[in-house]
């Protein structure tokens, strides 16, 4: 048995686009691994905290000389932290917003990713200083974007902050096995919801007669 974390970014609840996909997810990864455990995350309307400074004093502190303040700075964080690292399987749902993530998934990374819990920095090589911690597990990207043109070769692929970002945090984290699908030009109606239906159906492989089954 497996557990799926879940973590949904946008700031809208019903007319989401990007929860709908991580609904349609769940539901098709469900039918095939009933037995699995799914829990979720709520980024885009959690108040999720940025980090400040006695939360920076407290995570480069050795974790043997934190004091209270440290651990009360450092609460959410651990919460988080832990919760990730008890997952099998990350599904990130996001929107696109100002061609980056919403702030609320970057506050979510911040409280995350961290020294010596998720990611270990060595001085040895200037090149690659970061070794992952969590490479027991596997990432999917559902992405939306408002606009075309954000594929790759497509005229605003230099635009797209959201991607790479996404697929370089989660590899200093040391998850290398990414797949994503992003969903451009995306609006609310039925032909959205049959697009994203498509999209989620191949991503995980599964015939796209079958999302007749999705409901």
């Amino acid at each position: 048995m497996k557990k799926l974390l879940i973590i949904n970014a946008s700031a809208r609840s019903e007319r989401s686009i990007s929860r709908f996909m991580t609904k349609v997810f769940v539901d098709v990864w469900s039918q095939n691994h009933p037995d699995d455990q799914i829990v979720y995350r709520e980024v885009g309307q959690g108040n999720i905290p940025h980090v400040s400074e006695p939360w920076i004093a407290a995570a480069f502190k050795p974790a043997e000389l934190r004091d209270s303040t440290d651990l009360g700075a450092l609460k959410i964080s651990d919460e988080l932290v832990a919760e990730l690292k008890d997952a099998d399987i990350i599904v990130v749902g996001t929107p696109m917003y100002n061609w980056s993530v919403p702030s609320s998934l970057k506050a979510y990374i911040d409280q995350v990713l961290r020294v010596n819990e998720t990611v270990l920095i060595s001085n040895a090589d200037i090149k690659n200083p970061y070794k992952g911690l969590l490479n027991d597990k596997e990432v999917y990207l559902l992405m939306v974007r408002g606009n075309m043109g954000y594929d790759v070769g497509d005229f605003y692929e230099h635009m797209d902050f959201q991607t790479n970002y996404l697929k370089t945090v989660f590899g200093i984290m040391g998850i290398d096995k990414v797949k994503h699908i992003a969903m451009n030009g995306a609006g609310m109606g039925e032909d959205a919801m049959l697009i994203a239906r498509k999209m989620v159906n191949q991503l995980l492989e599964i015939p796209t007669d079958a999302s007749v089954l999705v409901r």
